[in-house]
């Protein structure tokens, strides 16, 4: 069998807080979410998207899931 490489996707939300201007904790308090799972989106170490928890990131950051999320085909 053979290993495929299916791309990655990466999570872009650090540039866009630092573009806004905002904090972890700013952030963790206006999403309603803990910081530790702030961090790992962060991080990119998230491992299953809440779709619940993108959407509150959208509407916060006023941005659309492809300004958080990005798909890269290496």
């Amino acid at each position: 069998m053979r290993d495929i490489d299916y791309g990655v996707v990466r999570v872009n939300l650090k540039a866009i807080m630092k573009e806004q201007g905002v904090s972890i904790n700013k952030l963790a308090c206006r999403a309603e979410m803990q910081r530790t799972q702030l961090k790992t989106y962060l991080n990119g170490t998230i491992q299953r998207v809440d779709l619940a928890v993108l959407a509150r990131l959208c509407y916060v950051l006023d941005c659309d899931i492809s300004d958080i999320l990005e798909y890269r085909k290496d």
